[in-house]
């Protein structure tokens, strides 16, 4: 149907000012290494790839500010669901935006991650609510956590996570700088290609503007 010159004028102007409001809007993301490790290389991975994100509201969480018994149905009958488990599943829930860097323990989830997994997913089925995700992973050695980074990307995406893209970094010592990032020009170029389609996303995600016309 064909607009009047009024109604078009009207019309461009809602698109203006949604288009203007998200802008202006700052989109909300967390941040962490799956590992309780003080010294973890996937915390400062994930925290390097946060601070990348410009504009955007960053919480980097730390795995042991959600320490929990080790998960089980007995435990879960007799005491319910930790604090612990409800307030991570909150900042879920609340964060507009997910990145986070996976260790790799026996070709798995570091086993302090896997908790904090098992008792979140207890609070509610959809554990990821769809949240857009830059999933990452890194290693001392040459395979960069790659089959943790494989677990995770499927496993996510099966639970409601929107995997938007990942990104594995071997070598680890040699190839990241806290001052300087990722340090080999290769391994950066495919760093910022997966922060970038996150961004994007981010920025755009799978509104267009037909869905205010």
């Amino acid at each position: 149907m064909r607009l009047k010159g009024g109604e078009k004028i009207k019309s461009y102007h809602l698109h203006f000012y949604f288009w203007f409001w998200r802008y202006l809007m700052k989109k909300k993301i967390i941040a962490f290494g799956a590992s309780n490790s003080r010294n973890s290389i996937n915390q400062k991975l994930a925290g390097y790839a946060a601070g990348l994100m410009e504009g955007a509201e960053i919480t980097i969480l730390d795995l042991n500010d959600f320490e929990m018994p080790i998960y089980s149905t007995d435990r879960e009958h007799k005491n319910g669901i930790p604090k612990e488990a409800r307030h991570f599943k909150k900042l879920i829930k609340e964060t507009d935006g997910i990145i986070i860097s996976f260790a790799e323990h026996n070709g798995s989830y570091t086993a302090a991650f896997k908790n904090i997994l098992d008792w979140a997913s207890r609070v509610e089925k959809d554990m990821w609510q769809n949240k857009p995700m830059f999933l990452m992973a890194a290693s001392p050695g040459k395979r960069g956590a790659k089959g943790v980074l494989n677990l995770a990307v499927n496993s996510i995406s099966f639970r409601g996570g929107n995997v938007i893209s990942s990104f594995s970094l071997p070598f680890f010592k040699q190839n990241f700088s806290e001052t300087m990032g990722i340090t080999d020009a290769e391994l950066n170029r495919l760093f910022l290609s997966g922060l970038n389609q996150f961004k994007n996303f981010m920025e755009v995600g799978s509104d267009t503007i037909s869905a205010v016309s």
